[in-house]
């Protein structure tokens, strides 16, 4: 089952958030909107997102405080934030999101292809992210069947060994059989 990447969008302005929806528009992201830092965190209990898109000014939790929650979880500490506000260029701010766990720093108005580019990356990056974790099961489980294999020969070797025992043998030609047709032996 392949699923789907998320956006989290943080913003306590509806039309900001419908604004960042159809920017959002068409890449292969789904965007789940909240309104408030408290609603974002208990949306990251629900779900799984690629990246998070949030409104530094917010009233009651700004951003900045909901950004140091997420990074305290440890289910949520990598989620990737990016912080949007209208506030001026204050370089104070910035660093005040950059120490808070953002990767990035946007102010408005910014350009939506650019915007666009840096969810595209994050949405990349947890799909990959996703099927490496797939893959690395897949290997393990593999794995886990080479060693049943590799003991079901082990043993049915040493069996064979005692090849004038006809229990023995018959033993050996079980788990033999059993292996080759990756059933567990008895």
């Amino acid at each position: 089952m392949t699923q789907v990447a998320k956006a989290l969008l943080v913003d306590d302005r509806r039309e900001n958030l419908m604004a960042l929806e159809a920017i959002l528009q068409g890449l292969p992201v789904q965007s789940v909107a909240v309104e408030s830092g408290e609603a974002a965190l208990k949306q990251l209990l629900v779900d799984d997102f690629a990246v998070i898109l949030l409104d530094a000014q917010m009233p009651d939790m700004d951003g900045f405080e909901t950004a140091s929650h997420i990074k305290r979880r440890e289910r949520t500490r990598h989620v990737p934030i990016i912080f949007l506000t209208a506030a001026d260029r204050d370089a104070q701010l910035a660093l005040r999101g950059y120490a808070a766990g953002a990767v990035d720093y946007l102010t408005k108005p910014f350009d939506p292809w650019v915007l666009r580019a840096k969810v595209s990356v994050f949405v990349e990056l947890w799909t990959k992210t996703r099927q490496l974790a797939a893959q690395s099961e897949m290997v393990r489980e593999r794995d886990a069947q080479w060693r049943l294999l590799t003991d079901a020969v082990d043993e049915a070797t040493t069996l064979l060994r005692n090849a004038d025992d006809p229990e023995a043998h018959a033993r050996a030609v079980a788990l033999l059989e059993q292996a080759r047709w990756g059933t567990t032996p008895d």
